[in-house]
């Protein structure tokens, strides 16, 4: 699935050099590469945009991980908090939508996984679902979802949702969360 993921990229790639954009459907994701023709942009490498649902293991795999493996490794996870945290999450899951394209996505999706394995946290308790540049993914995953800023992380309990982290932490990741399972009152940044 890799070889085939990676292949397709690189097709996509080269086949895109005189189109704005080209979307390569895979069997769980739509990558899209974005030309820019500025000069501003010619020393950053342009990494697919990646839209649908997808897993732990794309985001961290290459291409991405150019992003997500220096992210992931130097996070300093509270340990205290999230002791905290772990009692809270048993009936706890989440829903991320990130845009592979976004630096803030690119900087708190990795520290929220690093997170949920010093936690020991299954997988299967989380969703993520990556965006395109307008916030949108091919099969519109994202509405009703009222999703205005990425990284969005929404936190359900018992299936409903009970709040979320929008583009960044108000503190930390960590204390946000424990707020946010602790019933506390928690607005995040966007909150009116």
């Amino acid at each position: 699935m890799k070889k085939i993921l990676y292949i397709l990229v690189i097709v996509t790639f080269f086949a895109c050099k005189n189109e704005k954009k080209e979307t390569v459907p895979t069997t769980e994701t739509t990558a899209t590469t974005d030309k820019n023709d500025s000069d501003e942009m010619e020393d950053e490498e342009e990494l697919p945009i990646l839209t649908g649902v997808q897993t732990r293991e794309t985001i961290s795999a290459a291409p991405y991980d150019s992003w997500f493996a220096p992210t992931y490794s130097t996070y300093p996870v509270d340990k205290e908090i999230t002791a905290e945290i772990q009692t809270l999450f048993a009936d706890i899951t989440v829903k991320i939508f990130m845009g592979t394209w976004c630096e803030d996505s690119q900087r708190e999706v990795p520290h929220f996984y690093k997170i949920l394995d010093v936690m020991n946290i299954s997988k299967e308790k989380v969703e993520l679902i990556t965006l395109d540049e307008e916030k949108e993914t091919p099969k519109h995953l994202e509405d009703g979802f009222n999703i205005t800023n990425v990284p969005t992380f929404i936190f359900y309990r018992n299936g409903k949702e009970i709040n979320r982290i929008v583009e960044s932490p108000v503190d930390t990741l960590e204390e946000d969360i424990l707020t946010i399972l602790s019933g506390d009152d928690y607005k995040h940044s966007y909150a009116e």
